[in-house]
């Protein structure tokens, strides 16, 4: 199994940062991809940004140029650095493991982006 803790959610103002960061236990590997997925009310989560074990990211087109993902291997943590917020950031953002077709979810932490 794998455990996910998410950590540095919070309310910010619109136009600021906020740095997620993911501490992965268990048996975990950097084959794995790591990622962010977001669900505000009443829509589907969605993929903000992903990154294998080479280092290439992939991010969804609203957050381009935005958000940054990282990860430490050998710390097993994944972290991502988000810039320029929006109001319509506003979500709860979820760390997400795959292996193969199996994803391993963290309990998600909430971020407000309002005034």
């Amino acid at each position: 199994q794998v455990q996910l803790v998410e950590s540095g959610g919070g309310l910010v103002q619109p136009g600021g940062s906020l740095r997620l960061s993911c501490a992965a236990s268990g048996t975990i590997s950097s084959t794995f991809r790591m990622g962010w997925y977001r669900q505000a009310p009443g829509k589907q989560r969605e993929l903000v940004a992903s990154i294998i074990s080479s280092g290439s990211t992939n991010y969804a087109d609203s957050v381009k140029g935005r958000f940054t993902i990282s990860r430490d291997n050998a710390k097993n943590t994944v972290s991502l650095q988000m810039n320029s917020l929006k109001p319509e950031d506003t979500a709860v953002y979820y760390c997400n493991a795959l292996n193969g077709f199996i994803h391993y979810w963290g309990q998600g932490t909430q971020v407000t982006v309002s005034s």
